[in-house]
C-alpha cells in the first residue's frame, strides 16, 4: 500500500508519518531528506523544484514493487503532485491512500512553524509568511483529512489507522 501525506509545513506530517511507519511496518519516505540530499550532492540548490518529488516516485514505487507499503510525505501542494503519486502506485500495483494534514488552529499552526527545528541537517525550513505565501491548490477528490490541531501524535495516528482500515474495507483493498 501507498499512503500519501500531503499539507503545509508544520501541520505534522512528519510526526504522524513517521509514527504510521514504525506501527505498520512500512518504509517513510519524505521528499524533504531527498531534496537535501540532491543539495549535499551539489547538483542543484535550495529550491530544488520537481527533482526530490521525481526520486520519490521513483523511490516509492521500487519499494512498492519489492513488496513493501510506502509512507510517502510531502508537502503535495499541487493537483499534479498528488496525480504523480498516485500513479507511482498504481503502476506498482499498490493500492493508494491519500491523507490531507491540516492543523485548523492557525495560532497553533504558527506557533509550530516558529519553534520548529530542522531534523535534516541543512534543510531550510519556511517561516510563517513563507507558508502563508506558499501555493497550495484544494484537492479535488476524496482523501483522508487529518487535523492535527490540539492533539497528541497517538490520537492522530489511532484517527488515521481507523480511517484506513475503514477506506481499506469499503474499497475492497488487498490487506498488504
Amino acid at each position: 500500500m501507498l499512503i500519501v501525506l500531503g499539507g503545509l509545513p508544520a501541520t505534522g506530517k512528519t510526526t504522524v508519518g513517521r509514527a504510521l511507519a514504525r506501527s505498520t511496518g512500512a518504509v517513510h519516505l519524505r521528499t524533504g531528506t531527498v531534496e537535501q540530499a540532491i543539495v549535499r550532492s551539489g547538483l542543484a540548490v535550495h529550491p530544488v523544484g520537481p527533482a526530490g518529488y521525481a526520486v520519490g516516485y521513483a523511490l516509492a514505487e521500487d519499494h512498492l514493487r519489492q513488496g513493501l507499503s510506502v509512507v510517502a510525505e510531502s508537502v503535495n501542494p499541487l493537483a499534479v503532485t498528488r496525480d504523480a503519486w498516485r500513479d507511482a502506485g498504481r503502476r506498482a500495483g499498490a493500492d493508494v491512500a491519500e491523507v490531507e494534514v491540516v492543523c485548523s488552529d492557525r495560532a497553533e499552526h504558527r506557533r509550530r512553524v516558529a519553534s520548529r527545528s530542522a531534523d535534516v541537517p541543512g534543510l531550510p525550513l519556511p517561516d510563517w509568511d513563507a507558508v502563508c505565501r506558499r501555493a497550495y491548490e484544494p484537492w479535488h477528490r476524496d482523501r483522508i483529512v487529518l487535523d492535527t490541531a490540539g492533539r497528541g501524535v497517538s490520537d492522530c495516528l489511532a484517527e488515521l489507522m481507523f480511517a484506513l482500515e475503514s477506506q481499506a474495507k469499503a474499497s475492497g483493498w488487498s490487506s498488504r
